[in-house]
């Protein structure tokens, strides 16, 4: 019997007996629908949090002030105390202090309530200089962003995000030319951003920047008028990002007069050091769930192991049978194997096509990212096979080691 004979002589043995190899093939179905979609899920997260890092721009370093403790000893977190100024801005912006850094952006953001006519919305306020476009890879859809010469004036100018604009007029390209105001300041429209599509609308879309001076002169004030929220880095390539990193950190430690750097009132957060951060929650939840459709899968291999040895026994006689006529065992053995390879051949299949549904399901009902990729599904398809093969040695095994007498005298 050669191996086309052995595959046509295993695929009617489970046309046969449809209903049992049906629910033999579930648990495998079962198991690789759980390994694409989590597999898919992961991805999509991922690719999600890379998303959002990347609208940071390009080659970026997120300097953000230390931690405050209040008159009760009680020490807020990272961010909460005033410890960037403008002042620390320039000192990165000199390239003779960092020579890596091709930009800086220093920001401070409050939330306001814009007006305009009878329509309010309140959003971020961010004050900026027109660095902010540089580092931040971002240009305007409609009129232009802030310049030197409205932040030298503290000019009375605003720049809205395109989901700011939509609330307060309607749209983007309406909302130049006109004026909004913030407690009782007058601001003119003179551009708005570009729409990120795959970003959080809250902190991208939805912003208001004002020249830095206007923030702090005009609009929000405060006895720490010269302190920002963050300082925007932009080194001048990938390669250089390390350098730019230290050359910050050394700038600021000696601006502050910091001799130890953990005695830091900052901290500087690289793109990589963000997205490490925010994909080990994924990751172990990806790693959870993975092992949960193992388990699956190794329930369906048992489901298989299980349906295999029942065909061994319901068929005994055809094995002795098959040995009287001169079978050898290791073709007895490549036959049950055979079926179960087709079992766990057809089960992968189909839970690779429910997985695309899924996917599809959950892209357009739940809303959740799933990704999935060819050779993740090749690679299910694989591993039921294996579970094919590897829980039908036993049974297969079995049948090869019967006598033929005993098996042709057995009722």
């Amino acid at each position: 019997m050669n191996w086309s004979d052995t595959i046509r002589t295993a695929s009617e043995a489970v046309r046969t007996h449809r209903l049992r190899s049906a629910l033999t093939m579930l648990g495998i179905l079962i198991g690789i629908t759980a390994v694409v979609l989590t597999v898919g899920l992961g991805a999509g997260a991922k690719a999600d949090i890379q998303d959002k890092i990347d609208e940071l721009g390009t080659n970026v370093l997120v300097v953000s002030p230390g931690s405050s403790t209040d008159s009760s000893g009680a020490r807020g977190g990272f961010g909460t105390a005033s410890t960037l100024t403008t002042t620390d801005a320039a000192a990165l912006a000199s390239t003779t202090n960092a020579p890596d850094i091709t930009a800086v952006a220093p920001v401070a953001t409050s939330s306001a309530s814009l007006v305009a006519g009878t329509t309010n919305w309140t959003t971020t306020l961010t004050g900026t200089t027109p660095d902010w476009t540089k580092v931040r890879s971002r240009g305007v859809s409609n009129g232009r962003f802030i310049t030197d010469a409205d932040d030298a004036a503290a000019a009375g100018v605003v720049v809205l995000g395109p989901d700011t604009a939509q609330e307060l007029f309607d749209s983007a390209a309406a909302a130049v030319g006109q004026t909004v105001s913030y407690n009782g300041t007058r601001l003119k429209v003179v551009g708005v951003l570009d729409e990120l599509s795959s970003s959080d609308a809250t902190s991208n879309n939805d912003l208001a920047i004002v020249p830095l001076r206007t923030y702090q002169q005009r609009l929000v004030g405060g006895t720490h008028r010269d302190a920002v929220s963050s300082i925007y880095i932009k080194a001048d390539s990938s390669d250089g990002l390390s350098g730019a990193y230290q050359q910050a950190d050394a700038t600021l430690l000696a601006l502050h007069g910091i001799t130890t750097a953990t005695d830091a009132d900052f901290s500087i957060a690289t793109q990589e050091s963000i997205i490490t951060a925010a994909s080990s929650v994924d990751d172990t939840m990806t790693m959870m769930l993975g092992g949960i459709a193992v388990i699956s899968l190794l329930v369906g291999g048992i489901g298989v192991m299980n349906i295999m040895l029942v065909s061994v026994t319901e068929r005994i006689r055809e094995i002795g049978l098959r040995k009287a006529v001169g079978g050898r065992p290791r073709l007895i053995r490549r036959q049950f194997l055979a079926e179960s390879t087709i079992l766990g051949l057809a089960g992968g299949v189909l839970g690779v096509a429910l997985g695309i549904a899924g996917s599809v399901v959950l892209n357009d009902v739940v809303g959740s990212r799933v990704i999935l990729s060819i050779p993740v599904a090749l690679l299910a398809i694989g591993m039921a096979m294996a579970i094919g093969v590897g829980f039908g040695v036993y049974p297969a095994s079995r049948a090869a080691r019967l006598a033929p007498i005993d098996a042709l005298r057995s009722e």
